[in-house]
């Protein structure tokens, strides 16, 4: 196909930070261009930030509605190919399904939905629509993340016995949803955020990640989750038990009240012929530990990676890769699914998270809210 795929986005206005990460991110593989959006719950708001975007006039709609129903109504060669919901969690869900039904594909920020039972429906409106469906947990497109799980895949580290994730933030350690914070005020906020506070916003992640480096999933878990923020209904802070299919025991610690920490997302892996960890603020390095042999440490573009590796290596080795390149990888494996599908193509297992990825991480949240509820008792996902 001799031309870009056009996007339209709801959510991500002038001043969002999430809205300008999937720009920035959408521009690094030169695949897709923004050609409209939706951009602000104030009709106002948004038509000024798609003339800021130099959007044609036309095509900065004042809700995502309009957006899709015009879209829909232009002719093929013009109109968008698929949308980016990058707004709350509660603004997840119907402009989802309204932009499925209306014949376009959708990537959407996590969690999925504001709820299971809405994320259960959603994943029916995918399949019955045809349409692809992505889910932006970004890290899982970190090219060391997917060295790491080529590398259990294909037995390197034997049976996977142990996992240990992490995800510690510090930002909610004061009242900041008091203070005009946008970010914080909708996170703290079950109406917007849903069941879940740090569970949803990054507990998510981690199970995610957690399940896509083992491939293993999540049976039980037993949830003790802090609410430590003076007036929060929802988890600022939780540590979890968790046992995988396999057999194997996890632990996935949580917090956003952690004071000192940035983006503490971590991984360490256990089998029985090797370890790895992987820790999201040094992206650039995945260190092993083998039964009989000296540790590695592998880096992007460097020795002995595997194929999944190096195809989302950009740049050469000793150059960094972080959150934006990840980021990035989604995108593309998505562009190129959707471009395998206009040319009749099939990619048998597309390699970015999907709706049942979106779904398993609800499942998790209300999983982990009804443990704790129940002081801790095992729980299955």
């Amino acid at each position: 196909m001799n031309r870009k795929l056009r996007m339209g986005m709801i959510g991500g206005g002038t001043g969002s930070f999430i809205g300008d990460v999937h720009r920035k991110a959408v521009a690094i593989d030169g695949m897709i261009e923004l050609v409209c959006g939706a951009f602000s719950s104030s009709a106002e708001k948004s038509i000024a930030s798609g003339k800021a975007l130099l959007l044609p006039e036309e095509r900065c709609y004042g809700t995502y509605a309009e957006m899709i129903l015009k879209e829909a109504a232009l002719p093929e060669e013009e109109r968008m190919d698929f949308v980016a919901i990058v707004t709350p969690n509660h603004m997840h869900f119907e402009p989802a399904k309204m932009a499925l039904e209306h014949g376009f594909h959708v990537v959407c920020d996590k969690p999925i939905t504001l709820t299971l039972e809405e994320a259960l429906a959603l994943k029916k409106v995918v399949e019955q629509s045809g349409k692809r469906f992505a889910l932006t947990h970004n890290y899982t497109g970190n090219s060391l993340v997917k060295q790491a799980r080529a590398m259990v895949a294909k037995g390197d580290l034997g049976t996977i016995r142990k996992v240990q994730i992490q995800y510690l933030q510090g930002w909610l350690s004061t009242a900041v949803e008091t203070t005009n914070n946008k970010q914080a005020a909708w996170r703290v906020d079950p109406k917007r955020s849903g069941i879940g506070g740090a569970l949803g916003d990054i507990g998510t992640h981690a199970e995610n990640l957690m399940e896509y480096i083992t491939g293993l999933k999540i049976e039980e878990l037993a949830a003790d989750l802090g609410r430590f923020g003076d007036g929060r209904i929802l988890d600022d802070d939780g540590n979890l038990l968790l046992r995988l299919e396999n057999g194997a025991k996890g632990t996935l610690s949580i917090s956003q009240i952690a004071l000192g920490e940035e983006n503490n997302l971590a991984i360490k892996v256990y089998g029985t012929k090797g370890s790895l960890e992987w820790h999201q603020e040094n992206p650039n390095k995945l260190t092993t530990h083998w039964l009989d042999e000296p540790m590695k440490v592998y880096t992007p573009n460097g020795n002995g990676l595997y194929p999944e590796c190096l195809q989302v290596s950009r740049i050469p080795a000793g150059h960094p890769e972080g959150y934006l390149e990840a980021f990035a990888t989604i995108y593309k494996n998505f562009a190129n699914h959707l471009l395998a599908d206009l040319n009749g193509e099939i990619i048998e297992n597309p390699d970015y998270p999907t709706a049942a990825d979106g779904l398993r991480g609800v499942q998790f949240i209300y999983a982990a809210v009804a443990s704790d509820n129940n002081n801790a008792a095992w729980t299955k996902m």
